[in-house]
């Protein structure tokens, strides 16, 4: 009896680890834009061009088309910037790149800066308002500021009880979603400063999104759920990991993205996964695993930027510097 319950424990085992992996489809295409892996990472709405903050010379504008570094951004001349986060506006002319303690806004047309400003903080994300106007700073002194990136000032300061990590807007600016490490979601009315919801974890909040809309919203924490909900009501919508009754599943999710209608939502994860889902249903509709540089041994790497292309394809970004193509 014991070895036939043994027998059934482990194919039961086998299975369910053979149902984790299933599916995964390696790239179409790949492409390194740094040598030795990247701080950060971000791609245009359109996924026309991608930002990388390298771990060996800085910032860099590309144009995915060709492949071509089109400009270095680093903030001193003649020194490489560690750039810790990174945002095209919606409409893709400006782009602004952080690091930990100043902030640039650039044109993307001719590459050149348009302002500088030192942060009040350690700034730790990052979401740019359309034409570049405002930028939304996740910061280490607990706030979220609106910030006017052209003019200079503060247009709202969103206090908090933790470190901000992960910030998000909506396609008119007129919402705004944090993840702190209290270990909560946080919707906000930008206009008058008012919270309007609030999402509690188990765990600090590694990603967050809005779709345009503002009608729908992701986030998820580390080692812990991720959820699809209505930012009018609060209410939970669909729960994509860390809700399995048999098997848990403790991913992180790195970057997220809703597509331009707001149907379909973009993961990546801390371990190289893709998804592509429904957010009506929440299910998973398609799934990657991206490039890794090699084969073997210690090589894991997370996706830190995801977005939707043209003709069927997807794109995302690897700590190690590589730009995938998926379809």
């Amino acid at each position: 009896m014991r070895s036939r319950f043994s027998l059934a424990c482990c194919a039961l085992f086998a299975l369910l680890l053979s149902a984790c992996g299933s599916g995964d489809a390696p790239p179409a295409s790949w492409h390194p834009y740094t040598s030795q892996g990247a701080y950060s990472a971000a791609l245009s709405p359109d996924s026309r061009f991608a930002i990388t903050g390298s771990i060996r010379h800085g910032g860099s504008l590309w144009d995915t088309r060709n492949h071509e570094r089109l400009y270095d951004w680093n903030h001193q001349p003649g020194d490489y910037t560690s750039i810790v986060a990174s945002a095209f506006s919606p409409e893709g002319r400006f782009a602004a790149t952080a690091s930990n303690q100043d902030l640039v806004l650039w044109k993307l047309d001719d590459g050149q800066p348009v302002w500088f400003w030192s942060a009040p903080a350690e700034i730790l994300a990052l979401q740019l308002a359309p034409a570049g106007d405002f930028a939304l700073l996740g910061l280490g002194n607990h706030q979220a500021v609106y910030f006017d990136i052209k003019n200079g000032g503060l247009r709202q300061t969103l206090q908090h009880p933790a470190r901000v990590r992960s910030v998000a807007l909506s396609a008119d600016a007129r919402l705004a979603l944090t993840g702190a490490d209290d270990y909560r979601a946080r919707l906000w009315d930008l206009g008058s400063g008012e919270l309007l919801q609030t999402l509690e974890f188990a765990n600090s909040l590694d990603t967050v999104a809005l779709s345009p809309d503002g009608e729908r919203a992701f986030s998820a924490a580390t080692l812990d759920q991720a959820h699809i909900w209505d930012t009018a009501t609060g209410r939970i919508l669909h729960t994509l990991s860390g809700n399995e009754r048999l098997l848990k599943r403790r991913i992180s999710y790195l970057s997220a993205r809703f597509s331009d209608d707001g149907q379909q939502l973009l993961t990546g994860t801390a371990s190289g996964m893709v998804q592509l889902w429904n957010v009506a249903t929440g299910t998973e509709l398609r799934r990657w695993r991206v490039h890794k540089r090699a084969i073997y041994g210690p090589t894991s790497t997370g996706v830190l930027a995801v977005s939707f292309g043209r003709a069927g394809n997807y794109y995302a970004i690897g700590s190690n510097g590589v730009l995938n193509i998926l379809r």
